[in-house]
């Protein structure tokens, strides 16, 4: 099955190289396209695509309200978002993260970044740009959290920790497997136990509470 794909740009240039992009990989399938965030929100609404590719800056609705329309924090079934943009600005990512963005990316990430974090936001994982990864949630955490941190609803394992800060720091599933020397779905199966006991939605959410509650030193 391909996975559906969404590309709102107000620049067509932008938006066309996008679109071949991703049209490129074999499992991806570029199903609607817009130029402005009002028509980005209306057209994932009605095709329910598994990733809403969103940039930044656009004119009507900007990408970050338009990601809060469809995967914010009181939206009943949310869509997955990556939000992409050509700033490299630390109030545009925290924004981002705040509205339910499942991944950040610059514009220059390359086709192979891309393609990846649209697989991953399609598999309910989340993927910033190792880049700015722990720039950014240090950043979220330094303009403090819109409420207080939640507490786990059970208490952390000492694997559960270790996990929760390898997350933090912007590490792929295959790269803690490696650095914990534990199998691949052993690390997905603490992720989604994590994600339980914080009520997180994506491993985003995970690394957010990670640095809230000092657990991520900058």
């Amino acid at each position: 099955m391909s996975i559906r794909v969404i590309v709102a740009d107000d620049q067509e240039i932008v938006r066309t190289g996008l679109m071949m992009i991703l049209d490129a990989q074999p499992d991806i399938e570029v199903i609607g396209q817009a130029a402005d965030g009002q028509r980005a929100v209306e057209l994932a609404r009605r095709l329910r695509p598994d990733v809403c590719l969103f940039d930044i800056r656009m004119p009507v609705l900007d990408g970050i309200e338009a990601t809060r329309s469809l995967a914010g924090p009181t939206v009943e079934d949310p869509l997955a978002v990556i939000v992409i943009t050509t700033f490299d600005l630390d109030e545009y990512v925290y924004a981002a993260l705040r509205a339910g963005a499942r991944g950040f990316l610059l514009k220059n990430a390359g086709a192979d970044l891309l393609s990846q974090a649209v697989h991953a936001a399609a598999n309910g994982d989340a993927l910033i740009a190792p880049s700015i990864t722990a720039r950014l949630l240090g950043a979220f955490t330094r303009a403090g959290p819109t409420a207080p941190p939640v507490h786990p609803i059970e208490a952390l394992t000492e694997r559960e920790e270790q996990i929760l800060t390898t997350v933090a720091r912007g590490r792929t599933n295959s790269e803690i497997a490696d650095q914990l020397h534990i199998s691949l779905s052993t690390v997905k199966s603490h992720i989604a136990s994590l994600m339980a006991k914080l009520g997180a939605r994506n491993r985003v959410e995970i690394a957010m509470w990670a640095y809230e509650t000092n657990r991520i030193k900058n």
